[in-house]
């Protein structure tokens, strides 16, 4: 889907976010991108959105890259408009994109039954817990049907039972929706129970250090499996010898 080869990132400042990084993005992928804080992962993902473009290396899409509506963003903080009912919140990227209340409507119900708020839709965001708000911005996200789901750490700030109620509901949409998903994150434990492939990059400048194949099925009882415990020591292993690269 995508190749990015030898990509920089530099800030006006002179800090270096990225450099040498070399990834292939493939179609249905779900990657998770994982390091310590400051090591770039959330600028190699403005990369891939297309939001900012690489000082040094090329970011080549195979075939078209996606067009408007195509690429969907998810952050830290679900950014609502408070004033906004949440089924508004929802409409927001197709309202930009033109479509009128009574067109869109029937995709802004299926996007918030997707994420289990079909009945919240007329709630305004102060009347949603931390997880509704973080599950209506996953809905707008998916409301134009993306073929790229990106999300940066959006399940940092929930409680634990919240934090891997989300993270289950992630895996069985994008199970059926099957679209390509890279997944921002700094905990190996959530990076080992979503991801089918983990990058793991170095301490910043961000360079993509190795990667793990997850041998895992996804599954709500990935928790109870060996074979996650084994994963996450794994990853806890050749996590370390990254962060100790120069």
């Amino acid at each position: 889907m995508l190749t990015l080869r030898g990509v920089g990132r530099r800030f006006p400042g002179g800090t270096e976010a990225l450099a040498g990084v070399d990834l292939d993005l493939g179609e249905g992928d779900f990657l998770a991108l994982l390091g310590p804080s400051g090591c770039g992962k959330s600028t190699l993902l403005r990369l891939i959105a297309g939001l900012d473009p690489p000082d040094t290396g090329s970011c080549v899409w195979a075939g078209a890259p996606p067009g408007p509506g195509q690429i969907g963003v998810v952050f830290q903080d679900p950014t609502l408009l408070p004033w906004a009912r949440a089924a508004e919140n929802v409409w927001l990227p197709l309202r930009l994109g033109g479509q009128r209340r009574e067109a869109a409507w029937p995709a802004v119900q299926a996007a918030l039954a997707q994420v289990g708020l079909a009945d919240a839709a007329a709630r305004y965001p102060r009347a949603l817990s931390g997880g509704m708000r973080m599950r209506v911005a996953i809905a707008r996200a998916l409301v134009t049907r993306p073929r790229l789901l990106l999300l940066d750490e959006p399940f940092a700030a929930l409680d634990e039972f919240t934090r891997h109620k989300l993270q289950e509901d992630l895996l069985a949409l994008w199970q059926r929706a099957r679209c390509t998903v890279v997944f921002v994150t700094h905990s190996i434990y959530e990076a080992a129970f979503l991801a089918r492939r983990i990058v793991l990059m170095t301490p910043g400048p961000g360079r993509i250090a190795d990667e793990i194949a997850s041998p895992l099925a996804p599954s709500p009882q990935t928790r109870l499996d060996p074979a996650y415990a084994a994963l996450v020591g794994e990853t806890t292993r050749r996590m370390q010898r990254a962060l100790e690269m120069p």
